[in-house]
């Protein structure tokens, strides 16, 4: 009998294994309106609502929820949303889209096993936020978690480039004599020495302030300690500027001439202070700082935390503006921006399924995941606020 590598059972005809087809599911959404203080923005616009409700999801929104952006309850409705007043039926929605983390009061009107997506905001945070979802059984994702197919963070880049397009526009407004400004014009008119302006942090703050102040004529020098972020602003803007790590003879020099200082820094954890009280005090008198770090802290030593109403006050002869959450102030820019990158998503977890599903092949999404049915999986949080966490990959897989 000739030799072979099959025993018999081998060679008998086996059964057919099938892929399973993916069922798809509908979604039904809550839109809460925002309570948190300065908050304008809204996650869906009314052609992301259009979109998915076209896509055979609902969306039950609360009444007046988008008209801090400039959307009325009116343009949802054309496109097909559901309004009503009452708070807690929207939350009580299978799924739920905030741009601010629910409040603990919100997170009690929500559905066992629901699943929240919003910003999660962890310096702002306190144990007993996630205690309280955990509670509930909530999937909860995070929208600067969440990693695009090239390992970037889409809703952090997008907003930190309105937010670095707009410290350009504020300061120019801020330089004129509207104010207390010294009546300069930001840009470069003929015969006019063109305005300075010093950009520290070379991230996507200071790559979108840099294009801004240079598409308006101005003089740019940035500042940053990591040459390879200062190679690809330079590689970014296509052409070449004033870079220089940040040695503080050099930042002292370039802030005594400038007109504008804008502070584009990030830490890991409180963002580190590389301009001194004494930098402060040589600038121009009537210059400008606008701190966008103040977000976590703040770059400058005399930086104080102002709101919208009140954005300004006056430090050694210098104005500063100190508001956190710049983006907010141009929300309807910051909703479309948010809608763009969240709806795809919703429309794919649905075609997958389902989140479960949708976890298990977009690994993007599963990385903007803090909480899996009340399971905390970001030991960046659990190290944060000494809770016990478990790996996402060893729950989904």
């Amino acid at each position: 009998m000739p030799y072979s590598p099959f025993s018999a059972d081998q060679l008998l005809p086996q059964e057919e294994k099938l892929e399973v087809a993916l069922h798809k599911s509908n979604l039904f959404i809550g839109l809460p309106k925002e309570t948190s203080y300065q908050e304008k923005r809204i996650c869906l616009t009314p052609d992301a609502v259009n979109s998915l409700v076209s896509h055979g999801h609902r969306v039950l929104m609360e009444a007046g929820a988008g008209i801090a952006a400039s959307f009325s309850d009116k343009e949802y409705q054309d496109a097909g949303a559901e309004i009503t007043s009452d708070t807690q039926k929207v939350f009580s929605c299978p799924i739920i889209l905030k741009v601010e983390p629910p409040t603990l009061e919100e997170i009690g009107y929500l559905s066992m096993n629901a699943i929240v997506i919003s910003a999660l905001q962890i310096k702002t945070q306190k144990a007993s936020y996630f205690e309280a979802l955990s509670k509930k059984k909530i999937t909860a994702l995070a929208f600067e978690y969440i990693k695009d197919e090239d390992g970037s963070y889409p809703a952090v880049k997008s907003l930190s480039e309105i937010a670095g397009t707009a410290s350009i526009l504020i300061a120019a407004e801020l330089m004129s004599n509207n104010s207390f400004g010294k009546g300069l014009l930001l840009g470069n008119i003929n015969g006019v020495p063109p305005t300075e302006i010093v950009i520290i942090g070379a991230g996507t703050v200071g790559e979108f302030a840099a294009k801004c102040a240079i598409g308006m004529g101005a003089n740019v020098k940035v500042f940053d300690n990591s040459i390879t972020k200062l190679r690809r602003l330079q590689n970014n803007l296509n052409q070449r500027i004033f870079t220089s790590t940040i040695q503080p003879k050099a930042l002292q020099k370039a802030l005594r001439r400038c007109d504008i200082a804008i502070g584009a820094m990030r830490g890991k954890d409180r963002c580190p202070v590389v301009v001194t009280e004494t930098m402060v005090e040589v600038m121009k008198k009537g210059a400008v700082i606008v701190d966008v770090s103040i977000d976590t802290g703040g770059c400058f030593e005399t930086s104080e935390i102002t709101t919208h109403e009140n954005p300004t006050f006056e430090k050694n002869n210098v104005i500063h503006y100190c508001v956190p959450n710049i983006p907010s102030r141009y929300s309807k820019t910051a909703s479309l921006s948010i809608s763009n990158i969240i709806t795809p998503s919703l429309i794919q977890i649905a075609e997958d399924g389902g989140i479960e599903s949708a976890l298990r092949m977009n690994k993007g999404l599963k990385n903007g995941v803090y909480l899996y049915h009340g399971i905390l999986t970001n030991k960046a949080i659990g190290d944060w606020f000494n809770l016990p966490d478990s790996d996402i990959n060893l729950i989904v897989f």
